[in-house]
């Protein structure tokens, strides 16, 4: 144990890999709880956000940050239920922010008491402080060629440029003090600093009318936030103890060479939503790749993938390898995102299926980083 842990936050540590047990009781049970709604709520936007996509409402809001020019919340006799599925992805956005905060402030707090706490709300405060003072600035002194409107977009991307920043630096501050679990803290600082980068991207994706690229991109983000967020749940239950191989190293990089496949395939298919009919508005046709044989490209590393979990199950089973269980749920996951992509394909495209698919990606990715843990096992 690391000697500078402060002895009243960090009681003894139990044995077993998946114990909670070295954890303080009323603050590890609120730690344990927050940590689940945080990648509950992680999936959750994923599923929101593809409504936003699926139902054409991507520019239901049509400003950022505001949702109108003069209002913050949509005017439903203007923008009706588009407006309305589109600020609601963005209300989830301000959720996800709350509970990464919580998730961060309650890690630091059983790290290391209050010192770090009282700390990072130090730079939170600054931060805050400094993006005002930014936007006022930008605002009164205006930028040349630039009407009203695109000086206060402008001028809310700087401040959240500055809020950013401040995290950055708290974050790096942060993670310079001495602490046990440094892996908790910073996968705590990731989640929230992913957040906020979110924020400013979902803000671009709006400003750019929907650029396909930039609209994958923060798919591909809010899925990388969900493996995070279940990365810290299975660190969050593990002891803080050396590690060994608990599989053969051809069964671990043979688990490495799946991942290749499962990330190909997810961003093939991130392109093929981009270049299809859910454009997430009417007015917004795509260009560039064709979508037909991008549904075709999709499909081959995504039965590679199928194949190599297959293999990884049976081998696991065979040799009863500790992450036996989990790939048996990530042959699952596969097997329904398989049966879900074809059919999608078959019935041109429904969006309740094409959402499905969206959310299972991200979900399968997740159970992916859980069995990549697993091929490590903490030294008794």
């Amino acid at each position: 144990m690391n000697h500078n842990a402060a002895p009243d936050t960090l009681p003894r540590r139990r044995a077993r890999s998946d114990s909670f047990g070295w954890l303080p009781t009323t603050i590890g049970r609120r730690l344990r709880v927050f940590a689940w709604l945080s990648f509950l709520a992680e999936v959750i936007i994923i599923g929101t956000g593809g409504a936003v996509r699926l139902t054409g409402s991507g520019l239901g809001c049509s400003e950022w940050p505001l949702c109108t020019p003069e209002s913050l919340v949509p005017i439903l006799e203007v923008q009706g239920l588009h407006g309305a599925i589109e600020f609601g992805n963005r209300v989830m956005t301000g959720v996800v922010g709350l509970l990464a905060l919580a998730v961060l402030m309650l890690t630091l707090h059983v790290l290391s008491g209050r010192r770090l706490v009282v700390r990072a709300l130090w730079f939170a405060l600054g931060g805050i402080v400094l993006g005002v003072l930014v936007y006022i600035g930008t605002v009164l002194v205006g930028l040349p060629g630039a009407d009203e409107r695109t000086t206060a977009v402008i001028a809310a991307a700087f401040m959240s440029a500055a809020l950013l920043l401040a995290v950055l630096v708290g974050a790096s501050d942060s993670l310079r003090q001495p602490m046990p679990r440094k892996d908790l803290a910073v996968l705590a600082w990731v989640v929230l600093i992913g957040v906020m980068a979110q924020a400013v991207v979902g803000g671009f994706a709006v400003i750019s009318s929907l650029n396909a690229f930039i609209v994958g991109f923060h798919y591909t983000v809010s899925l990388a936030l969900v493996c995070v967020t279940a990365l810290f749940l299975v660190r969050l239950g593990t002891p803080d103890a050396p590690r060994v191989a608990a599989v053969p190293t051809w069964f671990s990089v043979l688990t490495h060479v799946t991942g290749l496949a499962l990330a190909t395939t997810i961003v093939v298919g991130v392109l093929t939503t981009g270049s299809g009919p859910h454009s997430g508005d009417e007015a917004i046709k795509r260009q560039g790749f064709d979508a037909t044989v991008l549904a075709h490209v999709h499909s081959w590393p995504g039965y590679i993938l199928a194949a190599l979990v297959l293999t990884l199950l049976i081998a696991s089973w065979t040799m009863r390898l500790r992450p036996r269980t989990w790939l048996l749920a990530l042959t699952a996951a596969i097997a329904v995102q398989v049966g879900v992509g074809v059919l999608q394909a078959r019935t041109g495209l429904p969006p309740i299926l094409v959402g499905a698919h969206m959310v299972l990606a991200a979900l399968s990715a997740a159970i992916y980083m859980v069995v990549v843990t697993k091929l490590k096992r903490p030294v008794d």
